[in-house]
């Protein structure tokens, strides 16, 4: 560890505690709802409470994040692209900034918070056991269309984590030590409506980022595909979510499938992005 880095790790540190707080804010959440089963109205507005209590600390995460990386970018001179730790930092800066958004304009997925943001922590645990050195900027990631595939791409993975965090509700919901958590929430059917709404909007976003791609491709390298490991990899989880949509619109698939489906989605795009760029050789990984 450089001694330059210690500039942006407080700051690191302090956004992770944020998040750690709300997602234990969560669980209590949702164990007060539980014990309202005498329709205690008190109880639900607790509930409530500690529901802005989850959206007031993820959002300090996310100010604390935003800090963190504003400092390492003005260290360095270019923004979090290049290695891993600058990948899961910012990973964990969009997904919590999408999901706090959504959390407050959508009250309905605010349990959701449950699944979601444990599955923040992956990417959280995972920043703290890394090697925080500096990286330099390829000549190649000197493009806007670098700017624009980034975005699009985090924009698809926060709309996953938000459809496997309604999912997972779904899949809880049927085991009876969970079914309390979750009572208030709408019928099974339109939590399914929901999730999968998230997903299109994901493979919106994923399609718009396949194009950006190729159009930074061709500006970086003379080709707009070259079928490297990355790009193979998430040209079949395009495929895999337009599959899963077609078969979703088309026939009637169980609630529960359509659920272990879009976690299974989810986790592929997972290790696309956060493994298969740092095992390739591919120019994505800054060696061109």
């Amino acid at each position: 560890m450089t001694e330059q880095a210690m500039t942006e790790l407080p700051w690191l540190y302090a956004g992770l505690v944020a998040y750690a707080l709300a997602t234990f804010s969560a669980f209590k959440g949702v164990l007060v709802v539980e014990a309202d089963a005498a329709g205690n109205r008190q109880a639900v507005q607790a509930g409530v409470k500690w529901e802005k209590r989850v959206l007031l600390l993820v959002a300090s995460g996310v100010v604390l994040l935003t800090i963190a990386l504003t400092v390492r970018w003005l260290r360095l001179g270019h923004g979090p692209f290049v290695n891993l730790f600058e990948l899961l930092i910012s990973q964990l800066f969009s997904l919590g900034i999408i999901f706090a958004f959504v959390y407050w304009r959508m009250p309905v997925v605010r349990p959701s918070a449950v699944v979601a943001l444990p599955l923040l922590w992956v990417l959280g645990t995972w920043v703290l056991v890394i090697e925080p050195g500096d990286s330099v900027l390829p000549p190649t990631y000197y493009n806007n269309w670098l700017w624009v595939h980034v975005g699009f791409g985090k924009v698809f993975l926060s709309f996953c984590l938000l459809g496997t965090g309604v999912a997972g509700l779904l899949l809880l919901r049927h085991y009876k030590r969970f079914q309390g958590w979750f009572r208030l929430l709408p019928d099974n059917h339109v939590m399914d409506y929901l999730a999968w709404r998230f997903m299109l909007f994901a493979f919106i976003f994923h399609t718009l980022m396949l194009i950006a791609g190729a159009v930074w491709a061709q500006d970086a390298w003379g080709r707009y595909w070259a079928w490297d490991a990355l790009e193979t990899s998430s040209f079949l989880n395009w495929l895999a979510l337009g599959a899963a949509l077609h078969a979703r619109t088309t026939w009637k698939v169980p609630l529960r499938a359509g659920a272990w489906i879009i976690i299974g989605i989810f986790v592929f795009a997972f290790f696309t992005y956060f493994g298969t760029p740092f095992y390739s050789e591919a120019a994505h990984k800054g060696v061109v």
